[in-house]
Parts: structure tokens; C-alpha cells; sequence
């Protein structure tokens, strides 16, 4: 049964209406309005939960912002992950967005308003950021917010608000490969570097399918305080590549697993011309330095619109074109989904015809 009375300051003055709710078998419930409908309101939907047995207890979600909530998940979760670099940096902008906000005043709309918001990005002066960024920001709420109901005792009565708004649309994804004589220009303009591991690197992306940071050092962020950026992957190393076997080992990729990459006669070929540096890396460079050098070769070959990755497109694609099934694909491109495979490939409709005969 709920008791409802006004609540006066010190100068006995009314300022709102309590709502204490007993009932047998729950713990007693407490809260304060600025008016009485709202509290009548308030008992009202409490009750009802309670009669219908889904009722649950609130006052943990009330007690605890979002911006604790991600700070947690920052401490427990993300703490004991490598290459968390992007996910924090979400978690900074989630903060700003909702950290005062009360975990159970967190609704969908809020969030809807977040999506839109940043997909205009008024602060950035109307430079919008990408579909894919919102995309990832409001997943990661969505990861804490779960983690915060299934492991951390914060019921949200409501469900997850997350699952309740509509994700960003998203750009198609890029379909570019190399056409032409594209591959020969791109490799003569890469045998002119100034960067002499530009050549064997592209050659070698464009057999193995390998990402920049599985065969590059990449690094983080920079420090705001000492200025030094992290290293956030060591790329290839000597140590993991077998030329008997064939095979070169990526102990720890961007989707969190380890994966063994198959090598062609043309990669081994590759390796071997290589020497071998004191650090023990395959590619003695770093993405930063092939990205500018990558960019300068394009520009002397007469290519457009062509970046380093999209290398890991052609390659894909080629496993494609060699007769090889999905699954085995996604055993050598460290793909997790055929949805995902899917996206990066890109098949010549005349080389598919060729197959039909």
C-alpha cells in the first residue's frame, strides 16, 4: 500500500510529496516528487509491477551515473585487453555525452539525440563523423550497460535502451581493386621508393591478405602528459614465421584471437629476400612511414583513390577467384563472420564466368 504525504523545508514550506510504498515480500520503497500526480503516478506503476511479480529493484540504477558505470568498465573490462586504445577513447566520448546521467534516467531517446548529434557533430563546426564511429560508440554502451545488468547487480526495469534505438546507416563499403595494369604501375612505383621495404610489403599484403598492423608496428594515441604513443602491435616477426611449414603464426589479431596465416610460394619467396633485422621484425618500418610512402607511390604510378588496405581487399577477393570455399578463406583472412567476408570481397564478373564455362 502506498502512503503519500508533502514534504516542507525549514520554513514550512511545501516542497514535493514522498511515496512509500510497503508490501509484503519486497523491500520498502521511497522517493520524492515535485507534485502529487507525479507521485501518484509513481505508486501507481510501482504497485502494478509488483502485483504482476516484474518488479525489481531500482534504487541501484538511480543511485549510479553512467559516467561510473564506464569508468568500471574501463578499470575491469578494458584494463586486461591489448589495443584499447580506440575503445577508450569511445568511452571519453560516452562520458561527456551521458556521465552525469543516472543509470535508470538513461532512455532511448537520449540516445537517438546522441546518434544524431554526432552524426551532424555541430562541436566539429558541421564536419560529421562517420556512421561507423556512432555505430561503435552506442555498441559499447550497449556492451557496459549489459555488463552492468548481468554481472554488476544494476537492474534496468526498462531492458537495455540501446537495443531500442535504430543504428546509424552505415556507407557501402568500399569495392575497390586493382584494375588493369594498376598492380604493375603500383609495383614499379613502389620499386622507386625511398622506403625499400615498400615494395616486398605490398606484394606480400596482396599474396597473404594480412592486415598493416598483423605486419606492422603500429602505434597508440600519444600520451597527453609525456607525449609518447604507445606501441599498439609489433607487426610480423621472425620468430613466428616457419619457411619450411609455410606458415607465418599472428599470436594476437584485432578480433582477439590468435590465427595461423598459410603462405604461398610467392610470400615464402618474399621472406627470403628479406633481412634480418637485430629487432627481430619481419618489416623493419612502421605504418606510419609505408601509409606516406604507400601515398606517394599511387601519386607517381598515376593511381587514384587506392590505400593500403584496400590490398587486403584484392587479396581476399584472389583466394576467391583461386577456387577456395569461405571457410577456408576465413581461415587464412582471420574473418569471424561471412558477413564480414562478404564485405571484403569483391569478385570480377568475368572471372566468375570463366568458372561457369
Amino acid at each position: 500500500m502506498a502512503t503519500i504525504s508533502p514534504r516542507y523545508d525549514d520554513q514550512n514550506i511545501r516542497i514535493g510529496w514522498q511515496v512509500r510504498i510497503r508490501k509484503r515480500g519486497f523491500p520498502q520503497q521511497v522517493r520524492t516528487f515535485r507534485t502529487k500526480a507525479e507521485a501518484e503516478a509513481w505508486a501507481r506503476s510501482i504497485e502494478a509491477e509488483m502485483d504482476r511479480g516484474v518488479w525489481q529493484d531500482r534504487s541501484e540504477a538511480e543511485r549510479t551515473t553512467v559516467g561510473e558505470l564506464l569508468d568500471r568498465y574501463a578499470r575491469e573490462v578494458l584494463a586486461d585487453k591489448k589495443h584499447c586504445t580506440p575503445e577508450l577513447s569511445r568511452l571519453k566520448t560516452l562520458d561527456d555525452a551521458f556521465g552525469r546521467v543516472a543509470v535508470a534516467r538513461l532512455t532511448s531517446s537520449a540516445i537517438a539525440s546522441f546518434r544524431d548529434k554526432r552524426l551532424r557533430d555541430e562541436e566539429r563546426g558541421g564536419k560529421p563523423v562517420s556512421g561507423q564511429t556512432v555505430k561503435h560508440e552506442i555498441g559499447l554502451l550497449h556492451r557496459v550497460l549489459k555488463k552492468a545488468e548481468r554481472e554488476w547487480g544494476i537492474a534496468l526495469p526498462m531492458g537495455l535502451p540501446t537495443e531500442k534505438v535504430q543504428a546509424p546507416k552505415l556507407p557501402q563499403g568500399r569495392d575497390r581493386r586493382l584494375q588493369g595494369n594498376e598492380e604493375e604501375r603500383l609495383l614499379a612505383a613502389c620499386a622507386r621508393a625511398r622506403n625499400p621495404w615498400l615494395l616486398p610489403l605490398t606484394r606480400f599484403a596482396i599474396e597473404t591478405a594480412m592486415r598493416a598492423g598483423e605486419m606492422l608496428e603500429t602505434k597508440g594515441t600519444a600520451d597527453p602528459e609525456t607525449g609518447e604513443r604507445p606501441i599498439q602491435t609489433t607487426g610480423l616477426l621472425w620468430k613466428h614465421v616457419d619457411l619450411k611449414k609455410r606458415t607465418a603464426t599472428l599470436p594476437m589479431t584485432k578480433n582477439g584471437t590468435a590465427r595461423v596465416v598459410p603462405l604461398s610460394s610467392v610470400a615464402v619467396e618474399i621472406l627470403r629476400g628479406l633481412p634480418r633485422s637485430m629487432d627481430g621484425r619481419v618489416f623493419g618500418t612502421t605504418y606510419e612511414a609505408i601509409h606516406l610512402s604507400f601515398t606517394r607511390a599511387c601519386k607517381r604510378a598515376g593511381i587514384e583513390d587506392l590505400r593500403f588496405h584496400d590490398l587486403r581487399h584484392e587479396a581476399t577477393s584472389r583466394l576467391f577467384e583461386r577456387g577456395l570455399n569461405p571457410m577456408q578463406v576465413a581461415a587464412i583472412t582471420g574473418h569471424k563472420t561471412l558477413q564480414m567476408l562478404k564485405r571484403y570481397t569483391h569478385l570480377r564478373a568475368e572471372d566468375l564466368a570463366r568458372l561457369l564455362g
